[in-house]
């Protein structure tokens, strides 16, 4: 403009660009903060998309909308790889404390099997880790993240909400439906366990025959080779 001596109407008449657009000042927040958080969560959690980070982001105060969300997770570069062949857990391993009271510390797994005209069903198995008693055993063709949420719900209205709950990174128990029951409850951590000891995570998971090769209980199709286990721990009694 002032090389062609043009005012600035007369030069944004001449580009057809309305002069509140030639004026305006980016006036986005600071996002470090938020941007930070966002990276050691995806460091903790690396399966996680920016969806179910966005869940544990909301749970320490951080809300937002999916758009920004995904922004920043876009901008951070923390786009999930695809897995390779070989699974191997990263991290730090630590021992798994035994529970020392009643309703200390339940387990959630599942066990599969098939009809005899090859359906496939499963079978959610909720234990008690210190009294070894089954709280829930629910059984249905399909096992999905809303589905164990009710069946929480109803075990944490009829008993004692739990001090722990340990499950292996299946894709029902990360789910968005179990993180957001989970979110003001109970605190979401990841463990790993001893490679090969998958079934460590579960006290009592046999087949659904009673079968047994000698060597422990049998791992469930489910979760056989994990090694990785999720802690939701909530507060103490």
């Amino acid at each position: 403009m002032e090389r062609h001596g043009l005012s600035q109407r007369r030069a944004c008449c001449l580009v057809g660009l309305d002069r509140s657009s030639l004026r305006y000042q980016c006036k986005r927040p600071d996002d470090s903060a938020v941007r930070q958080r966002l990276r050691e969560l995806a460091a903790l959690r690396r399966r996680f998309g920016y969806r179910r980070l966005g869940w544990l982001l909301a749970r320490e105060g951080h809300a937002m909308n999916h758009k920004k969300l995904y922004r920043l997770y876009h901008e951070e570069k923390l786009a999930v790889r695809r897995r390779g062949r070989r699974k191997r857990a990263l991290g730090t391993r630590a021992p798994m404390i035994l529970p020392a009271a009643i309703n200390e510390r339940w387990s959630l797994d599942f066990v599969a099997d098939g009809l005899s005209d090859g359906r496939r069903f499963r079978i959610l198995n909720v234990d008690d880790d210190f009294s070894r008693e089954c709280l829930a055993t629910v059984v249905d063709t399909s096992l999905g993240g809303g589905r164990l949420v009710r069946e929480l719900e109803r075990l944490t209205t009829e008993r004692a909400a739990p001090r722990v709950i340990v499950s292996d990174n299946g894709t029902e128990l990360t789910s968005g439906a179990v993180l957001r029951w989970a979110t003001g409850r109970l605190d979401c951590r990841d463990r790993l366990i001893k490679i090969g000891l998958g079934a460590r995570n579960h006290g009592d998971r046999r087949s659904l025959r009673g079968e047994s090769n000698g060597d422990g209980p049998a791992k469930s199709s489910a979760t056989a080779g994990y090694d990785r286990y999720a802690i939701f721990e909530g507060a103490s009694h």
